[in-house]
């Protein structure tokens, strides 16, 4: 892997350890292995690039304040993706929860069969499918990005944005409605093929 070609760090390994030890490199190389990939996952979270960009930066001083207490060095991208999947939870507890969580419901005329849901969800192209994603209401996209995106299950997203499991699968469902509504608009349907 041409990341590691300097023999300071020749592994992931020996980057996190030196991270540990608080050189500045190490910390720069590491902070710059995730940015692409973390800020484009802060910005499925976030409202903006500029909030994005703020929730990135947050879960990044959380990671090397926390770093220290990584002991498994072979979980550490999942561990700095948690980190800043929380850091995006947070960040939306403080700004938007009260907000939007519970939207007004009144424009759904129609509940799409749930069958059609995943037909459609499978044949979208994913940069399609985020930018839409993008236009729900907080507590939607919150909810959507956790399940259908990040692959996190009801009772994990209720512990982590402290709503209840049933809360969370039906913010899901009214989402997920809202989403299918919204692919409807932009005339993806269940019978076209990417």
């Amino acid at each position: 892997m041409t990341f590691f070609r300097s023999k300071k760090y020749s592994s992931l390994a020996d980057l996190v350890r030196a991270c540990q030890a608080g050189d500045a490199r190490a910390q720069t190389a590491f902070y710059e292995r995730y940015k692409s990939r973390l800020l484009g996952l802060c910005l499925r979270y976030a409202k903006t690039k500029a909030e994005a960009e703020d929730i990135f930066q947050d879960g990044f001083i959380k990671v090397f304040k926390n770093i220290n207490d990584l002991r498994n060095v072979e979980v550490i991208d999942a561990w700095v993706k948690s980190v800043v999947i929380r850091t995006a939870i947070n960040y939306y507890h403080r700004t938007t929860k009260e907000q939007q969580l519970h939207s007004n419901l009144e424009d759904f005329q129609r509940e799409i069969d749930s069958g059609d849901y995943g037909k459609i969800i499978t044949q979208i192209d994913m940069n399609v499918l985020l930018n839409v994603i993008n236009t729900l209401p907080d507590g939607y996209r919150m909810i959507i990005n956790l399940h259908l995106i990040d692959g996190y299950t009801h009772a994990e997203i209720g512990e982590m944005l402290s709503i209840s499991d049933s809360t969370s699968r039906s913010q899901f469902l009214r989402g997920r409605n809202l989403l299918m509504k919204k692919l409807q608009e932009k005339g993806i349907t269940q019978y076209e093929i990417f």
